[in-house]
């Protein structure tokens, strides 16, 4: 007796996307954590040092938070108003941030205490970064201007009066301690050098810039704003590289990953999106449950931290691989422990694959239970191609109609609601318009002696077929209108070409010719 062959629900199933190593990569991050603030998250920034702590600024307050355990281990609360922008210096040892009070304030990240008030802005100061040479603090202000501290005397070494609007983007240069960006919302970012007071360069982004990223070279950046990314080259005054358009809401963040070789972007369409350096194309894109303002990734990658407009702080962390060894050693330590060195050879098990409840049903002739097994709000809901696949095997022994018949009227509202909801889905339609047909072959006599809502279900299949010959009726016709346009433009081509044979021309002397006919 031959074996029984299983029904066969891979036709049904959606395409997967091929694989690759950065896809395979990001996925290893685990379910995110969410820990709720009372805010919006303004800026995420994570220490250079490990082991990674990273601070969230939100409302009146920063909070500095473990990655390991996603808790909370200082809180930094010197603020009377909104708090913005806090950022580590390299070291990791201080924090400068930003505020509505207009200063720009020093902390000591392990004691938490101000070190130095920074006084001089008319207006909140969004951003704040150390210089690469950490004794220098630049500050970007809506009063228009861009100031450089000096830590020590606390006094402004340079200031830069430049834009036309608010200023709520900034960068310091990686490899140079005198250069500058400032992003604002007059669409324009400019260059500055510490060492003389006039602007290097500007670039016009078209779109109020929302972030700015140097690249670790130093001698390209991104400027960030609307649903638009520009790649500039410094050393070439700003020329235009390249543009990077794959949000459809407003980009909020410019982060660096992998070592400098993935750029990163979220966005208020909740996505993130990853990009090659080298080509600039997308290879993965993470999604979150609402617009994000705020991203931060921790300098190994281990971490992944984005913040929502609704006040959720997203947290994911991936294991690396030292932990994955640590974790395989202790595996590999209770497997010998619990099998001692007296036991030779450990004979697995092996167990045999077990059908699933429709193909047991269908291999003892049971059709009815068949269907009603793959009908349950499981299949319905998440695996609607193993229903759709038991049907057509239905179909195909010509037991779908013994199947459907002596149905009570929950029964036949579940199949109503499920043909509506998957007909059209083109991956189902050929099969379900067979099983619709079906159906109302068997319910067509004793439709009118069932409740009303069957009635109105019967009526809804019906528009939606409608709808769909319809369409399909529009998508023939627009077929037919671009393969007559394609016709005729080959024939065009094609007499054109020969045209120019026959008078032995090239087509440059060809336009010669017409226009010297035209002159003449």
């Amino acid at each position: 007796m031959s074996s029984f062959k299983k029904t066969n629900i891979k036709i049904f199933t959606k395409p997967t996307s091929v694989l690759t190593p950065d896809n395979v990569y990001w996925k290893k991050l685990s379910a995110p954590v969410l820990v709720k603030e009372f805010g919006p998250i303004d800026y995420i920034d994570f220490s250079p040092v490990e082991p990674h702590y990273f601070a969230v600024t939100c409302s009146v307050r920063v909070q500095i938070y473990n990655p390991i355990t996603k808790l909370v281990t200082k809180n930094i609360s010197r603020f009377r108003e909104s708090a913005y922008g806090a950022s580590f210096r390299s070291d990791g040892k201080l924090l400068c941030t930003g505020g509505e009070e207009k200063n720009v304030k020093l902390f000591d990240v392990n004691s938490k205490n101000l070190l130095r008030l920074f006084k001089g802005h008319t207006a909140p100061v969004h951003r704040t970064f150390f210089t690469s040479d950490k004794t220098h603090i630049a500050s970007f202000s809506d009063d228009k201007s861009v100031r450089v501290w000096d830590i020590p005397t606390e006094k402004v070494i340079n200031e830069y009066n430049e834009h036309k609007d608010y200023i709520r983007a900034g960068a310091v240069s990686p490899v140079s301690k005198d250069i500058i960006l400032s992003g604002s919302y007059d669409n324009i970012c400019k260059m500055y050098d510490g060492r003389t007071t006039d602007v290097v360069f500007s670039v016009d982004h078209n779109a109020p810039i929302e972030s700015i990223l140097f690249l670790p070279t130093g001698g390209i950046f991104l400027t960030a704003g609307g649903t638009e990314i520009r790649v500039w080259d410094a050393f070439m005054k700003g020329k235009l590289l390249a543009r990077m358009s794959h949000h459809h809401k407003t980009i909020t963040c410019l982060r660096l990953a992998q070592n400098g070789k993935r750029i990163m972007s979220s966005s208020l369409d909740r996505h993130v999106k990853i990009y090659d350096v080298a080509t600039y194309n997308t290879v993965h894109t993470l999604d979150y449950p609402n617009g994000i303002l705020s991203l931060g990734v921790s300098p190994n990658d281990e971490s992944v931290v984005a913040g929502t407009v609704d006040g959720l702080v997203s947290i994911s962390r991936r294991e690396n691989e030292k932990e994955e060894v640590k974790s395989k050693k202790i595996s590999y330590k209770f497997v010998s422990d619990t099998h001692p060195a007296t036991v030779d050879v450990i004979v697995p098990t092996y167990n045999k694959d077990k059908l699933p409840e429709y193909d047991t049903h269908l291999r003892k002739f049971r059709f009815t239970k068949a269907l009603d097994s793959v009908l349950k709000p499981y299949n319905i809901n998440k695996k609607p191609e193993t229903t759709v696949a038991l049907m057509e095997e239905l179909i195909r022994r010509k037991r779908l109609k013994a199947a459907l018949t002596g149905r009570d009227s929950k029964s036949i509202l579940q199949i109503l609601r499920f043909l509506i909801k998957y007909i059209t889905d083109y991956r189902f339609t050929r099969v379900l318009i067979d099983v619709a047909n079906i159906f109302i072959d068997v319910f067509e006599e004793s439709v009118h002696l069932q409740n009303a809502e069957i009635g109105k279900l019967f009526l809804r299949l019906t528009e939606l077929v409608r709808e769909d010959e319809r369409l399909s009726e529009d998508l023939i016709n627009l077929q037919g209108a671009l393969s007559l346009l394609l016709a005729g433009a080959s024939i065009t081509d094609h007499v054109s070409n020969e045209q120019l044979e026959t008078h032995n021309l090239t087509p440059s002397a060809n336009a010669q010719q017409n226009l010297i006919i035209n002159i003449s």
